[in-house]
């Protein structure tokens, strides 16, 4: 499991969020953004319902709406629920609202993983959706 395969370094640069410090020359970089969404592996975008794609109406950003409200502790439905939330309700106060909450959160070290994981489970597609892995027919 992903859980085994963290070293101790990387387990203590996780538990204190450390690890989303190279993060930061993205943001220099124009790429993305202190808050939004957080980015997801390219292949999983195949897998989106077109609501969930909605998430890529905003730059992509280190700390994100999910992020505060539950971070990997949530289930991927959810992440993506509260991802558009972020996008329809977006604004400069929000944003100052959950770097205040980040800082919080990382404090405490609260949400980091979701039980038995070092990240958040694979992304296989939303139930129901017709978009799972392996339906390529109806990208």
């Amino acid at each position: 499991p992903d859980a085994e395969r963290l070293t101790r370094l990387g387990s203590a640069l996780r538990s204190t969020s450390l690890d989303e410090l190279p993060e930061l020359l993205n943001v220099f970089f124009g790429h993305m953004s202190l808050v939004g969404p957080r980015p997801l592996l390219p292949q999983y975008v195949e897998r989106y319902t077109p609501e969930q794609a909605r998430r890529h109406e905003v730059k992509p950003g280190i700390t994100g709406w999910a992020q505060v409200n539950g971070r990997n502790a949530l289930t991927w439905e959810d992440k993506f629920r509260l991802d558009v939330w972020y996008v329809d309700n977006w604004s400069l106060l929000l944003d100052l609202k959950i770097l205040l909450k980040t800082v919080a959160i990382v404090v405490t070290r609260e949400g980091i993983s979701s039980e038995g994981h070092a990240t958040m489970p694979e992304f296989r597609g939303t139930e129901g959706s017709g978009r799972s892995r392996g339906d390529r027919a109806l990208s």
